[in-house]
């Protein structure tokens, strides 16, 4: 499997200045006709009867508080220079998101829409609209009203609709031939620890002639740089078609493999004509095989936690880089290598878990039981074709990351109702034409109570949004009762727990962050006893803005559900859930002289599998509780259920305490043990 995605543009000629009104993206060049410049920064913006003014996109409107309620349309203005020297090439707009609709003029022409897709990009060709050497003008209307022809369904989705360019916007300026995207598949040969790297290119022709080409390609190991392999395919694309061209496989004869313990990464560079084009990507097997999960060959039991974007009450969806690391980190040092989420995310999140090793599982937004509110039978025609198109627009943009394992086809959308079991099935083909190797999903909310005929059952994985001690009502006992009943129906199926966990909105129960650590303990006692139970995913890592929200008004009218508040502020919970999902069960300090040993024991059960170039980094803490002395050690390999130790000698005689933190290879922290004078 491949996977992971890094997009530059390249050059060969130079001396082409910046245009004044954009800013030119880091990493890219100038160069003949080929640039890639950013959008983002400074755009007049209005709503229906408001004044012009200006806001910095990314953007949106719901952050402030005279907005917050407004579903509707708004307008997004600016104006850009295009220098002469791009004339005879083609130049694209990009728009990485735009929530939910979009209508872009330029010029105060039409160039395109895109309509009820809010969480995908789009690409328009403006080339035979701009006016070169000349400043130029671009309009976008934006609208996010609720919508019952499009997925989220009208106003059922439980999070924010944040309206707006709320993703980075850029300008491609590329010759007549071009390359418009690149997919790649790249399969490890576990045995003999061979990869080969299968790639297909989609080539534009936008010029009258055929182009003659042939089509460079080399792989780059993206730590060191080198090149690994290279090819050649010679090709021909007609005039004004575009064409998938499948290039010569290269082969890897000591392939690095990604694993979310060690996310091993490479570069594929294609260069067809004059036009360059680079995607970074990973090589790793995944696998449903004897009722769970293998990576690489080796059996996972994961645990993770969910992540609802767009919840910090500054940025809403539109997040930046910054909030958007600070996040993952937090979720990195909370043991979570394995997250899904509701809609498809922001590139630079999945190039982040690419780089620093979490699994992930994108979504198609089709999220409830109301989305089938009067349909019988069927579903509507155009709710199906929505469905389908965001579903390919999810693939083709995010097919290469590595840190995707799984398509999500939909979420709690009572899987046993004829419409909705026909749009999963309708979802399910078109996911497994599109990307034949990559598993398929979807999170019911039925399945413990009608597991024969709820469509989860046809899916890759089997997944179940567990919420006894909520809103389903029961008990503990209600959870393994229910895991039964599953596993009696599927028994040769591994069993995700999709969602679990308290949510703060329900008046019939308990509510309290100790409520909430009381049932994270309890049913995770529970999932350990069930062998089929082979990942889990705790619902959710924060506090979450959505307009169906039960507390806080206006831009923080929010559900309480996470370990961390709106702000990313940690609750108790926050500690719990950090022991709850580390591999390492057990950690404990003894000091012999000046010898200092750690010996710990990993876990059996979820969440485990086998720790490799893991280590222990002691800190000693001296007068005035100063840290004194640091020093680390080697863990050995340590499989399930098994135990270690790893030793350091200080100098210090008289040490106040010794902290001691199992550390994983990506540099996360596991587990944390203290020892006290």
């Amino acid at each position: 499997m491949t996977h992971g995605s890094r997009r530059s543009f390249f050059g060969a000629a130079a001396g082409l200045a910046v245009p004044n009104s954009a800013a030119v993206a880091e990493g890219s060049s100038y160069g003949g006709q080929v640039a890639t410049v950013s959008l983002n920064g400074e755009w007049e913006f209005r709503i229906e009867g408001s004044d012009r003014r200006q806001v910095r996109v990314p953007h949106t409107w719901q952050v402030e508080p005279s907005l917050a309620g407004h579903l509707g349309k708004a307008w997004y203005r600016r104006r850009f220079d295009v220098p002469a020297e791009w004339k005879g090439g083609v130049v694209r707009i990009e728009f990485e998101s735009v929530f939910h609709t979009a209508r872009v003029k330029v010029n105060d022409r039409r160039a395109g829409e895109h309509i009820g897709k809010g969480y995908t990009a789009f690409t328009l060709d403006i080339t035979g609209l701009l006016e070169y050497g000349r400043e130029n003008t671009l309009l976008v209307e934006v609208d996010n009203a609720f919508n019952d022809a499009m997925l989220p369904r009208n106003n059922s989705y439980d999070w924010t609709s944040d309206g707006g360019i709320y993703r980075p916007a850029w300008l491609h300026a590329t010759p007549a031939v071009y390359i418009e995207r690149i997919e790649v598949d790249a399969v490890p040969d576990l045995p003999s620890g061979r990869a080969e790297v299968d790639a297909r290119v989609i080539v534009c022709n936008r010029g009258s002639k055929t182009a003659r080409l042939v089509i460079e390609a080399e792989v780059i190991d993206d730590a060191t740089g080198h090149p690994v392999a290279r090819s050649t395919t010679a090709t021909e694309i007609a005039g004004g078609k575009t064409e998938p061209v499948k290039l010569a496989r290269a082969r890897i004869g000591h392939a690095k493999l990604w694993h979310f313990d060690h996310p091993n990464l490479y570069r594929l560079k294609v260069k067809a004509g004059t036009h360059e084009v680079e995607e970074t990507f990973g090589i790793r097997k995944i696998e449903m095989r004897h009722g769970g999960l293998y990576l690489n060959g080796e059996r996972v039991w994961l645990m993770g936690v969910e992540r609802m974007a767009g919840s910090h009450p500054q940025y809403g969806m539109a997040e930046p880089p910054e909030w958007i690391e600070h996040d993952h980190r937090d979720m990195k040092e909370l043991n979570c290598v394995f997250t899904r989420v509701h809609w498809m995310q922001d590139r630079r999140l999945l190039d982040w878990c690419d780089r620093h090793g979490m699994l992930i599982q994108l979504e198609v937004p089709t999220w409830g039981g109301a989305t089938w509110n009067g349909m019988k039978d069927d579903p509507s025609p155009a709710i199906l074709q929505n469905g389908l198109d965001q579903l390919r627009e999810m693939i083709e943009q995010n097919r290469n990351h590595p840190s995707v394992f799984a398509w999500g086809l939909c979420n709690e959308i009572a899987g046993d109702r004829p419409p909705a079991k026909k749009f999963a099935q309708e979802m399910f083909k078109q996911a497994r034409r599109l990307d034949p190797g990559r598993l398929l999903s979807y999170a019911s909310n039925t399945l413990h109570s009608k597991p024969v005929e709820d469509v989860a059952g046809e899916m890759d994985i089997l997944e179940w949004n567990e919420y006894y001690e909520s809103w389903y009502g029961g008990t503990a006992e209600s959870v393994r009762e229910a895991l039964k009943k599953i596993r009696t129906v599927y028994p040769d199926k591994m069993i995700v727990i999709s969602e679990y966990g308290l949510c703060e909105c329900n008046p019939k129960n308990p509510t309290s962050d100790e409520r909430r650590i009381e049932i994270l303990r309890s049913h995770n006692a529970v999932f350990r006893e069930e062998p089929n139970v082979g990942r889990l995913i705790f619902f959710c890592y924060n506090d979450y803005r959505t307009h169906m929200g039960d507390k806080g008004l206006g831009v923080m009218k929010q559900r309480v559900h996470g370990v961390v508040d709106l702000y990313g502020r940690k609750k108790p919970s926050y500690e719990v859930l950090r022991l709850e999902s580390s591999p390492v069960e057990t950690l404990s300090i003894t000091r012999s002289g000046q010898e200092w040993k750690v010996s710990l024991k990993t876990r059996a059960a979820v969440p485990c599998h086998t720790l490799r170039g893991y280590k222990v980094r002691f800190t000693l803490y001296g007068f005035g509780d100063l840290p004194m002395e640091q020093k680390e050690a080697a863990l050995p390999v340590l499989k399930p259920g098994s135990a270690g130790e790893a030793a350091v000698d200080f100098v210090e005689k008289a040490p106040a305490r010794v902290v001691a933190e199992v550390v994983r290879p990506t540099g996360s922290t596991v587990l944390t043990q203290e020892w006290k004078a």
